[in-house]
């Protein structure tokens, strides 16, 4: 098993953060550029690779009350991962992200992962800025 983890601060209190990463209308707004979430029923979504052009059935799980989104394959248990949204001092947030490849063959190895879970954290931090500072935030 092969497991990665990176964290961002955010301008945003906890709430405002999660509410952003998990609506899951627009998980592509900050999700990798070549993943793409499909919501069934929730928790069951289909996720779609570009890369491989694979679509795999996942599971996608909010905890609001815990500030967490959780995922991971449904079927073949491949990868897992979670987002933890906790708040810090000054009404900002810190958000890791953390993925676990449970298949060596599904690990695209530490230099693609850290720069899609960075890009993501930035694409997310981008998403939260555009919606503090809109008029109503």
């Amino acid at each position: 098993m092969t497991e990665y983890e990176r964290s961002l601060t955010m301008p945003a209190p906890p709430e405002q953060v999660f509410d952003q990463a998990a609506d899951v209308g627009r998980l592509d707004e900050w999700l990798p550029g070549d993943l793409h979430v499909h919501a069934g029923e929730l928790p069951a979504v289909t996720v779609h690779e570009d890369r491989t052009d694979e679509d795999t059935p996942a599971l996608l799980s909010r905890r609001k009350e815990q500030m967490r989104l959780e995922w991971g394959t449904r079927e073949e248990g491949s990868y897992a991962g979670w987002l933890q949204v906790a708040g810090i001092d000054g009404g900002a947030s810190e958000v890791t992200v953390h993925l676990s490849f449970f298949d060596e063959t599904h690990d695209p190895g530490e230099q693609r992962v850290a720069e899609a879970l960075d890009r993501s954290l930035h694409r997310l931090e981008e998403q939260v800025r555009l919606r503090v500072d809109a008029p109503g935030g």
